[in-house]
């Protein structure tokens, strides 16, 4: 069965984004095809991006962080990420998290849940362009969401009914995806 992530996006105080996971976790915990698990990035305690080798040359970690992150991140077949917009892109928290490596995310699919005034396209559309470099496949059916109608004050998530059955269609593209790219995560 394959294992999927539910990556959050923010690590900033009072953030929404864990409860935007949440949200996606209960909808797909009901599946039988695959296995959900919340990863909270605020949770790794990341500091700015301080390995001294890039984690493109092999994995030469030496911070406990780095070698955590590693370690839960290679664990999964595919990711969802929870992605907010900031500033027209995605959070510097997130690119942080993903900076800090490389092959872990080789071979896996990416599936995305974004929030902002346009419902955080344009940060999933950056995000795109990253996951993309680090031989991610990212699914189009993508859930927006927008601060001025799915939250309260925006900071209190209440998604419109319409959004649990947008959840459906991009979990089945990245559980699809998930297993069909599999070979090749065994194979290396």
């Amino acid at each position: 069965m394959l294992k999927i992530a539910i990556v959050t996006g923010s690590t900033r105080p009072g953030r929404v984004n864990v409860g935007v996971a949440k949200w996606v976790y209960n909808l797909a915990k009901e599946r039988k095809d695959a296995e959900f698990e919340i990863v909270d990035i605020a949770d790794y305690n990341l500091p700015m991006l301080d390995e001294p080798m890039p984690s493109s040359t092999g994995q030469q970690y030496v911070h406990e962080h780095t070698k955590a992150w590693s370690q839960k991140i290679k664990s999964f077949d595919a990711y969802i990420f929870v992605v907010p917009e900031y500033n027209h892109g995605l959070s510097g928290a997130l690119k942080n998290a993903i900076d800090f490596l490389t092959p872990e995310w080789y071979n896996k699919a990416a599936g995305f849940v974004s929030y902002g005034g346009v419902g955080g396209v344009r940060a999933v559309e950056h995000l795109r362009n990253v996951l993309a470099f680090l031989q991610v496949a990212t699914v189009s059916a993508h859930v927006t969401l927008s601060i001025f109608t799915d939250f309260e004050n925006f900071t209190t998530f209440k998604p419109h009914p319409r959004h649990d059955a947008e959840v459906g269609p991009m979990l089945d593209q990245v559980i699809t995806w998930g297993g069909a790219l599999k070979p090749l995560r065994t194979e290396a």
